[in-house]
């Protein structure tokens, strides 16, 4: 019997116990299913976790590799602004001869 052939308005009792016997039936039969979908997502979410942990030496490595980089970027910055007042010290110099 298809859950959408229930019968609207229990008339009887027995017709009310048949249709919580139904009911209980359906319920039973999704619970293995429920069951199996759960076990699915643990077992998903434990084979993502062991992946995370596999690359997190290398997230820990990208993240130390950023920070380098972003301080030879600084450095850089630094670097180039002394470069331009030393040039424009010397431009100088060399506009007085």
């Amino acid at each position: 019997m298809q859950w959408w052939r229930l019968p609207r308005r229990p008339r009887t009792t027995s017709e009310d116990y048949k249709l919580l016997e139904y009911m209980n039936k359906l319920t039973s039969l999704k619970y293995p299913e429920m069951k199996d979908i759960a076990v699915n997502i643990s077992r998903n979410l434990k084979d993502s976790n062991q992946k995370y942990a596999a690359l997190q030496l290398y997230l820990d490595q990208i993240t130390l590799i950023e920070e380098k980089v972003a301080a030879l970027e600084q450095a850089a910055y630094k670097l180039d602004a002394y470069s331009k007042k030393l040039e424009a010290k010397h431009h100088k110099k060399l506009e007085r001869r």
